[in-house]
């Protein structure tokens, strides 16, 4: 497996690897109910291939339990932009039975430290259906803001969906943390 990005007090940041596969497809399984409507993770072994396969501009990663390994959740930050830029999109899902414990959280912590560190972005910014308040309540709980709103955004489950807007910026990262 690869070598830690970041490290939390319970659960560390790597990159997704081939050798997930197995895991991963059984806990996106697992995982069905939690995930839909609002994602459709990828469910056979062409689709995982194809997720973990390297991008230049995206970083797929997973959030890890430190005491055992195991993966408890997944983000990634995709069409990187550098130049004038330095934004990325970022998407995320957590696993059962590891919903609802906090790993998120850190996690997201995790990834926002890589993205405004070592990656050098200066945005971060995810688009959230207005229905998905556990997803809207973790990206607030990190500091981002709500910059707008867009009907029919992104096509998810064969269906059309609205979209919330929410970013971050590293001045927001470096200013007293006010939850939106």
């Amino acid at each position: 497996m690869p070598d830690a990005l970041a490290r939390g007090p319970r659960v560390h940041l790597r990159p997704l690897d081939p050798d997930d596969e197995a895991e991963f497809l059984r806990l996106v399984r697992r995982s069905r109910t939690l995930h839909r409507p609002w994602s459709h993770p990828p469910a056979t072994p062409d689709s995982f291939r194809e997720l973990a396969a390297s991008r230049p501009g995206d970083a797929r990663l997973v959030i890890c339990r430190n005491e055992d390994g195991v993966i408890v959740g997944y983000f990634a930050l995709g069409q990187i932009v550098y130049g004038h830029f330095r934004n990325a999109y970022l998407g995320y899902y957590a696993f059962e039975p590891y919903a609802g414990h906090g790993y998120m959280r850190e996690g997201l912590e995790l990834v926002l430290r890589h993205a405004f560190g070592a990656l050098k972005l200066h945005r971060v910014q995810a688009s959230i259906q207005p229905e998905n308040e556990r997803s809207i309540a973790l990206v607030r709980s990190a500091g981002f803001r709500k910059e707008g709103f867009s009907l029919r955004y992104l096509k998810i489950g064969g269906r059309w969906r609205d979209h919330e807007h929410w970013a971050i910026t590293i001045e927001d990262r470096r200013a007293p943390h006010q939850p939106a």
